[in-house]
């Protein structure tokens, strides 16, 4: 049976399609799994050997299991580093594993991380006694370039990590299952979009845009015979004409010949085939081509011969040669800084070595061996040699010498052994320190006590310092020593002719007449000055503002006559009382003995209150007139402590007792 003509091409034509669309699904791998190890430390040693010891590290991914188990298979692929040492830089420089796969990413996944001692520097191996350590854990991870960090924390180990997942070129999607690849040939004219979905090039339509639009022109715009005659080199497929020798670019082509694809919007360090692609140069990626891939190459930044990695978006790192170190290998490692030159030998720093100059009678790398024995006098400054069983010799040196040799001279005021900035003698058997002033002891260790000498006059505190001290005056004095008698009217705080007077509460003012305050700074009776005659009159607002203001001036100088004739008569009464006292006292000096004798003995019966006592004439013992108790008082009598008032006399009258 024969089959159409138009049937057998449409066979073929699918038969084509199904191996250039579908093939490559089974050749290429849809997405890249990325993992870099980025430290690890163990507090088990790696190797039996500490030098040369090298390690490897080996992922597995399987499929999402609720208890992961590390036995195989790997069902979603496995991978592992290169042999590398088993130090942090060259761990944290290694390159990252890979693990391609060929399916749908399924956005979740176990992951089991091994590292092993390598026996060598170029062999694996799955012995499992070189099995360090094993993690094993279950994380979801979505498509993306942005690194996701991770550490892990196992009994005697930490590891560090970063991964991350990303479709292969001409792979979409949440899962990169879907591949597009743009083309422009006999089999499609299309460009992909972010999805993988065929985006058809203008004049082309289809499933995979191979079909060609027909051009139906109902009114042109120009004379038909007008529509061959373009420029000698405008392109046919992009290009078009509305005027004789033009050339009009259809959209997404440009140039004068419109054979210049357009690129992706934004697109920085990036070509195109095809209209709207960014396709990066070597050393860029990203969508837009804008991140720096190849940093080693364009920055150049490891120093000393030093090998750069990139390692993504920027970043590098540099593996140094033997001798040098740092984050570009800039620091030479100095060997002898661990000083491993012996018996006084003198270290010369290599690369990546050393040398020891050796003084004689030594030898060796170290200068460790002993070449001379006692025949030859090594001992120096009088040491006295010692033969040693094991064919050397040993120097027994003075107190004022060390040295293997006894070459080196003691300086006993090496260490420092004097304090606060002492001077150091050394004097052979032992050190002397002359301290510097204010400190004494054997070591310059003990502060002098300024204090001790009660230096501060006149109750005033002492604070020791450095060979000085400082007094706190009490109020009243100053100076060094507190000895000076301080005056505090000195700064003439008064003003306006005010007399200062001291106080134990500093200095007090009496002001003149019309000042008062602290300082007699303010004027008691304010001067008006006549206001010049105007020709208007005042306004009715001013009359009132001068009318209040003389009131108050009136009411201020009432106040002040009023106590100023108040302070009069207490004046006067202190007078008169002083007055009184004496009188009194002048009338019992003047009355008879046994009078007197009766108020003033010690042991009279008779005591004056300064209450409103009667005082009344009556007889002494011996006839006499004078003064009886008033019953009053007698309470007075009982020896309790009172004030007491003395009165003339002539001033109570014959028959009065009481004021």
């Amino acid at each position: 049976m024969t089959h159409p003509k138009g049937v057998l091409c449409a066979a073929c034509l699918t038969c084509v399609y199904f191996l250039l669309f579908f093939l490559p699904l089974q050749v290429l791998s849809s997405g890249v799994f990325e993992l870099k190890i980025n430290s690890f430390h163990t507090a088990q040693r790696i190797c039996r050997r500490h030098r040369d010891c090298h390690i490897f590290f080996r992922i597995c991914l399987k499929h999402p299991e609720d208890v992961i188990s590390a036995e195989p298979p790997c069902t979603f692929g496995t991978g592992h580093t290169n042999v590398i040492r088993a130090d942090h830089t060259s761990i944290s420089s290694s390159a990252p594993i890979r693990v391609p796969f060929h399916f749908k990413w399924p956005g979740t996944f176990s992951l089991i991380i091994e590292a092993w001692n390598a026996e060598s520097p170029t062999e694996y191996t799955d012995n499992q006694n070189n099995l360090v350590s094993r993690l094993a854990t279950r994380r979801r991870l979505a498509i993306g370039e942005d690194w996701s960090q991770d550490v892990h924390f196992g009994e005697q180990s930490e590891l560090r990590y970063s991964y991350h997942v990303f479709c292969d070129e001409y792979y979409f999607g949440d899962g990169c299952a879907e591949y597009c690849r743009p083309r422009d040939d006999t089999l499609g004219h299309y460009t992909c979009d972010e999805e993988g979905n065929r985006i058809c090039l203008e004049g082309w339509k289809g499933n995979y845009c191979s079909e060609r639009v027909p051009i139906v022109i109902t009114h042109p715009p120009f004379p038909l015979s007008s529509l061959a005659i373009c420029s000698a080199d405008c392109s046919e497929r992009h290009g078009y004409c509305e005027a004789p020798g033009g050339c009009t670019c259809r959209m997404g082509w440009q140039g004068p010949s419109c054979k210049e694809c357009v690129r992706y919007p934004g697109c920085l360090h990036g070509t195109c085939s095809q209209p709207w692609q960014c396709s990066c140069q070597e050393g860029w990626g990203g969508l837009f081509c804008d991140q720096d891939l190849n940093y080693c190459t364009n920055h150049k930044p490891c120093a000393n011969g030093a090998t750069c990695t990139n390692t993504g978006q920027g970043s590098y790192t540099c593996t140094c040669r033997p001798g040098y170190g740092g984050t570009n290998c800039e620091l030479e490692t100095n060997e002898c800084d661990s000083n491993p030159c012996k018996n006084g030998g003198s270290c010369n720093d290599l690369e990546n070595d050393y040398s020891c100059t050796c003084p004689q009678g030594f030898y060796g790398k170290n200068c460790e061996i002993i070449a001379m024995t006692c025949a030859d006098g090594p001992c120096f400054n009088g040491g006295t040699c010692v033969e040693t069983t094991t064919g050397g010799y040993t120097c027994r040196c003075p107190p004022s010498y060390t040295g293997s040799n006894c070459e080196k001279k003691l300086d006993r005021c090496s260490n420092r052994p004097c304090l606060n900035g002492g001077e150091c003698l050394d004097l052979g058997q032992s050190v002397l320190c002359r301290c510097q002033a204010g400190f004494t002891g054997a070591n310059c260790q003990v502060n002098v006590d300024d204090c001790a000498s009660t230096p501060c006059q006149n109750a005033g505190t002492c604070q020791d310092g450095v060979n000085d001290y400082t007094c706190s005056c009490t109020l009243g004095y100053t100076g060094k020593n507190c000895s000076v008698r301080s005056d505090a009217c000195g700064a003439r705080p008064c003003q306006n002719g005010g007399t200062c007077f001291t106080h134990f509460t500093g200095p007090v003012c009496q002001c003149p007449k019309g000042f008062m305050g602290p300082s007699c700074e303010f004027t008691l009776q304010p001067s008006f000055k006549p206001a010049l005659r105007q020709t208007s009159q005042p306004s009715s607002a001013t009359l009132t503002v001068s009318c209040v203001l003389a009131a108050l001036v009136l009411v201020l100088v009432a106040g002040i006559v009023l106590l100023r004739r108040r302070r009069r008569g207490l004046q006067g009464r202190k007078q008169l009382n002083d007055s009184a006292v004496y009188n009194d006292l002048e009338t019992v000096n003047n009355i008879g003995g046994c009078e007197r004798e009766a108020f003033l003995g010690p042991n009279g019966m008779f005591k004056i209150s300064n209450g409103t006592a009667r005082l009344s004439l009556s007889l002494c013992p011996d006839g006499r007139s004078g003064y009886r108790q008033n019953p009053a008082e007698s309470s007075l009598v009982r020896g309790e402590r009172q004030d007491f008032m003395w009165r003339d006399e002539a001033s109570l009258g014959s028959g009065a007792g009481q004021r």
